[in-house]
């Protein structure tokens, strides 16, 4: 099943991110490589592509995992989570619809 990972970073995350994101890149390809990633991106701070200093405000992330039990465990041991980046993650079953 899909499930739906949402972290919301705390304030001023941007140096955290940095510090941690290519570790954190490295899971997400790993999702890919094994076919179980739909989507993944930040969500940036301002109405631009590349918000530059101003940032992000989370992260969303759409992928397959056996169980809820294991998106969360996935979720929690994130790079982002260890660094400090998310104030919070949400972790949500999700179904797909559009696009078939």
């Amino acid at each position: 099943m899909l499930y739906s990972i949402v972290g919301n970073d705390v304030e001023n995350s941007l140096p955290l991110r940095k510090s941690a994101r290519d570790a954190h890149l490295a899971r997400l390809q790993r999702l890919q490589h094994e076919g179980r990633l739909a989507l993944a991106g930040p969500n940036p701070m301002i109405d631009s592509n590349d918000p530059g200093d101003a940032g992000f405000s989370g992260s969303v992330i759409i992928a397959e995992f056996p169980s809820l039990e294991d998106a969360r465990a996935w979720a929690e041991s994130d790079p982002y989570v260890a660094a400090g980046v998310y104030a919070s993650v949400s972790v949500k079953p999700f179904k797909q619809v559009f696009p078939k």
